[in-house]
């Protein structure tokens, strides 16, 4: 018997799997996808930002040796309303590491399947589903598409927004949607980047470019996350590249040179969702099973990993004091840990979505002016440096750089 059951194998589940392994914790995860069809799939623009806290955890339990490439670090990020001069930069000091890294999803894939699959204490359901899961005062029973029956104390949901292990424990969720579509992909820039990541508002939406690694060619070329008001998504996805790059371009004021598209289009509508609650009996939700928040500042699947190291911290302490995984007082502690972080992240994102899509000239000066004050006063940029690079609060040792 496992001690843990993960349902999802997505990037948080896989995360939290090379969590447990790396402390010796076993697990089963289960997940219905063929994950070798997602890691050879031809890169779709699809990219996430991985915080430097993040990254420190991948690298102690053995994530980051797997990734294929390296990724980009993101060294400034740099804030600004329109193109009108006032904005922020924050910047990552000469020896400090990188305010985050950039990875193109199915590299973040490849790397978090390879540790998963050499992983000693896992083992790894794909192509399987569950027709029947109960959970009881003693453990969970998940019985599967082929006949097989799993057990662990503890069930972990991890399937993402419509995460069928929250709706079974009838946990509440508040949610609602925002009347744009987030439009993703890659550009090919004529100028060099400079590690720099930009956050540009419209009343529109925000204009996000993110710093990718150099092609072989030696073409720069950036992540492209336009969030859009849902009435012009259509209309920007059928336009040709040859258009749709001008129009980024002016977007963007031209300070990247001319622009080339490289991958296709997509786009996903954008909404805000928060469970009342993280743990039932036996059970505890981590990433988009729990929350989802507006992209606006790149914190989504990082609040996933964060909820992967500190559920991981729990158990692996729980183990150490002779306690049951699926010990009520542990899952207690796990949701007071993490409850009131994921809450402030959610509500300050949603803010910052409502705040910039406020139009008009005295909207944008006020909001200028906002920026002003924070370039001049030190401490509170450096707390909000800290919230990019998910260094502040209480961290799990995972995201400090050390075992547990």
């Amino acid at each position: 018997m496992s001690d843990v059951i993960i349902s999802g194998g997505g990037l948080v589940g896989l995360a939290f799997a090379a969590a447990l392994d790396s402390a010796g914790l076993r697990a089963t995860l289960v997940d219905p996808a063929d994950p070798d069809a997602r890691a050879n799939a031809a890169f779709d623009g699809r990219t996430s930002a991985v915080s430097s806290s993040s990254r420190r955890m991948f690298e102690v339990v053995g994530i980051a040796p797997h990734f294929p490439e390296p990724g980009n670090p993101i060294r400034t990020i740099k804030v600004a309303d329109g193109l009108a001069e006032g904005g922020l930069a924050f910047e990552a000091g000469a020896e400090e590491e990188p305010l985050g890294w950039m990875h193109e999803n199915r590299h973040l894939r490849e790397a978090l399947l390879k540790r998963a699959r050499a992983g000693r204490h896992l083992d790894l359901r794909y192509g399987r589903h569950a027709v029947a899961t109960r959970r009881d005062a003693n453990r969970v029973r998940m019985t599967l598409d082929d006949g097989s029956e799993i057990a662990a104390p503890l069930l972990v949901g991890a399937e993402g927004r419509n995460s069928p292990t929250r709706e079974a424990a009838g946990i509440r969720v508040a949610r609602w949607k925002y009347d744009h579509h987030a439009i993703v992909s890659t550009l090919a820039h004529a100028r060099p980047h400079g590690d720099v990541a930009w956050e540009i508002f419209y009343p529109g939406g925000p204009f996000a470019l993110l710093p990718m690694t150099d092609l072989p060619d030696g073409r720069h070329r950036s992540a492209l996350v336009w969030s859009v008001p849902t009435a012009d998504s259509p209309g920007l996805l059928k336009l040709p590249d040859e258009v749709f790059a001008a129009e980024a371009e002016r977007a963007m004021g031209g300070f990247l040179g001319a622009i080339e598209m490289l991958s296709p289009r997509s786009t996903y509508p954008l909404g805000f969702h928060h469970t009342a609650r993280l743990t039932a009996e036996r059970m505890a939700l981590i990433g988009d099973a729990a929350h989802g928040i507006h992209p606006i500042a790149g914190q989504g699947v990082n609040l996933g990993y964060r909820d992967a190291a500190a559920l991981a911290e729990v158990l692996v302490e729980g183990r150490r004091l002779g306690m049951d995984p699926g010990d009520a007082q542990l899952l207690e502690r796990y949701e007071r840990w993490r409850s009131l972080d994921t809450l402030s992240v959610a509500a300050a994102t949603d803010g910052l979505t409502r705040l910039y899509g406020v139009p008009g000239r005295t909207a944008s000066m006020v909001r200028r002016l906002g920026m002003g004050l924070v370039n001049r006063f030190g401490p509170l940029k450096e707390k909000l440096k800290q919230e990019a690079q998910g260094t502040s609060g209480d961290l799990p040792l995972l995201l400090r750089g050390l075992p547990i």
